[in-house]
């Protein structure tokens, strides 16, 4: 008979159970600390003592939590825990980032929306309905970790009281003189028809075709007709996004870089940097040429070419950025579809030409190609240029190319008025503050520092709707932006009492005070601005419009 050795043995005596039952004990555990008010117990017991505020920067709240939001809460609640406990008095308020597309696009997806046949105010009622769900939800999924806070008295960027503090933000931004509106190249997602910053930018490899294009000299300012027929000389450009030909209207050079005209033996005659020289000819399948001049690239500058398939002028140009480790050395510019190209456009005044539209159709600047969508037109203009000859090669390739981080599709550069942040008034301050955080690791200190240095300036607006109103007024007699501290106090009043809403459901004059008038020629007429603000711009208010109010 088995012996029971239990009888035999001095065991202590308690009431833990023999299995922990952590699925069923805890939710006891949860009731009994809301029952308790553990938190504001924490917050009494340490009254009067120094303060320990951890800023709460905010998820999503555009669908469940998930490793990433649990990690970032569950460290900040070990962080409030060792200071509460030791003697630090420590209010913790959750907030939520409620603005922005990836609702947008959830609510269209979920809801089957069109929000081009609902009113404005409609479609952001069902946004922020959506955006509220989220956040009852994260809330009792947070609760359910055990993280302590003020959980029912959280900040919301898309709250009235919030809005209002934000507007303020962005005037104060504005009179200082870093944010103004301009033209240049964003990216743009055509899907989703709305500019976007670079940290929405994800990159995949894409194949393409990169092609070899042909340019006919046109104005060789009397230099070049001693070495060759002008009528078969020809600038040999390279690109890898046949869609923005349209918006050719220079080739670039570089000034000090070494270039050849090469005869080849079909008794043409082409340009290119004399370093890619063997590579282009390579690529066109050409073994048999010349060398018959040598020049330099500032050599070349005013001088023009023929668009390949447009009646116009190519200009040619020079550029320190033109480099010799791949295409042909002289290189495809387009004012309107890229940052580099913008600005040396700008420096030989050249017009800016956005041949492709907000969905991603060319338009009549394309010529034959209007209507085409950008990618669609890639075959159509392909194809022409090799039916006239304008075609130098082809060749399949596999590249790195942006992608919108939210839908997913490819992205285009685009010349769009936007509104803009400048960082360069303030990057000496924000690298200062920077020298005055203990870092851990300690090499996180050069990393952020390297990244502010290297911020370019920031594209804040958006072509959305579910975000707050960029809160701008234009002249409709001078056309002017206005944004005064005027403007901003009742903009800011308004959103307070009733939320951006208004800004969709009120005119200019019913918002602007009796008698206002444009600081800029003293006009009457006003209309609002219809872009919204980037949803980071929210993020990055929610320290004054979160802490001054809870922790003042």
């Amino acid at each position: 008979m088995a012996q029971d050795y239990n009888n035999t043995i001095n065991l202590p005596q308690t009431e833990f159970p023999m299995r922990a039952g952590l699925p069923q004990r805890e939710p006891q555990f949860l009731k009994a600390w809301s029952d308790e008010k553990l938190y504001e117990k924490l917050l009494a017991k340490n009254a009067g003592k120094p303060k320990y505020v951890l800023h709460d920067g905010p998820p999503f709240s555009n669908g469940n939590i998930h490793m990433g939001t649990a990690l970032n809460k569950v460290l900040k609640d070990f962080v409030n825990r060792y200071k509460s406990m030791s003697g630090y008095q420590v209010p913790y308020v959750p907030g939520w980032d409620n603005h922005g597309m990836p609702i947008e696009s959830a609510i269209i997806k979920k809801s089957k929306l069109d929000r081009h046949k609902m009113s404005i105010p409609e479609f952001r009622n069902a946004c922020r309905d959506f955006a509220m769900d989220f956040v009852n939800i994260q809330r009792e999924q947070f609760i359910r970790l055990g993280v302590l806070g003020d959980w029912f008295n959280p900040y919301l960027t898309m709250a009235p009281e919030f809005e209002a503090e934000e507007v303020k933000v962005f005037g104060e931004m504005y009179r200082k003189g870093y944010i103004y509106k301009g033209l240049k190249p964003v990216y743009w997602c055509p899907h989703d028809e709305t500019a976007l910053a670079e940290a929405e930018i994800e990159y995949q490899e894409d194949p393409c075709t990169s092609i070899y294009v042909k340019f006919r000299i046109k104005d060789d300012k009397g230099k070049l007709s001693q070495y060759c027929d002008l009528s078969k000389l020809y600038f040999i450009i390279w690109t890898t996004t046949t869609w923005t030909l349209p918006g050719n209207m220079a080739i670039a050079l570089h000034p000090s870089e070494s270039y050849v005209i090469a005869r080849a033996a079909n008794g043409e005659c082409y340009i290119t940097a004399e370093a890619l020289l063997g590579a282009t000819m390579k690529a066109g399948g050409i073994a048999d040429y010349e060398i018959i001049a040598h020049l330099r690239g500032s050599d070349f500058e005013y001088m023009t070419a023929q668009h390949p398939f447009l009646d116009r002028d190519s200009l040619l140009v020079l550029a320190d950025y033109v480099t010799m480790d791949s295409g042909t050395g002289c290189v495809h510019t387009a004012p309107g579809f890229g940052a580099e190209d913008y600005i040396t456009g700008r420096n030989y005044k050249l017009e800016l030409i956005v041949p492709v539209d907000d969905k991603g159709y060319q338009t009549e600047h394309a010529g034959k190609f209007a209507g085409m969508r950008y990618d669609e037109s890639n075959k159509a203009i392909l194809a022409d240029m090799i039916e006239t000859g304008a075609l130098f090669a082809q060749q399949h390739i596999s590249h790195t190319y942006p992608h919108c981080w939210r839908c997913k599709n490819p992205i285009i550069f685009r010349a769009t008025p936007q509104w803009f942040c400048s960082v360069e008034a303030f990057k000496d301050e924000a690298i200062e503050a920077c020298r005055n955080v203990t870092w851990l690791p300690e090499w996180g200190e050069e990393r952020i520092v390297s990244m502010i240095r290297d911020r370019s300036d920031w594209c804040i607006s958006r072509q959305r709707h579910w975000g707050l109103p960029i809160p701008v007024f234009y002249c409709e007699d001078c056309k002017k932006p206005v944004c005064t501290e005027e403007t901003i106090g009742c903009v800011s009043a308004l959103f307070s009492a009733e939320g951006s809403n208004a800004w969709y459901e009120k005119t200019a004059a019913d918002i602007l005070p009796s008698g206002f008038v444009c600081p800029h020629c003293g006009g009457v007429h006003f209309t609002q601005e219809t872009d919204t603000l980037d949803g980071w711009f929210d993020s990055g208010s929610t320290h004054f419009a979160s802490l001054e109010k809870h922790h003042a």
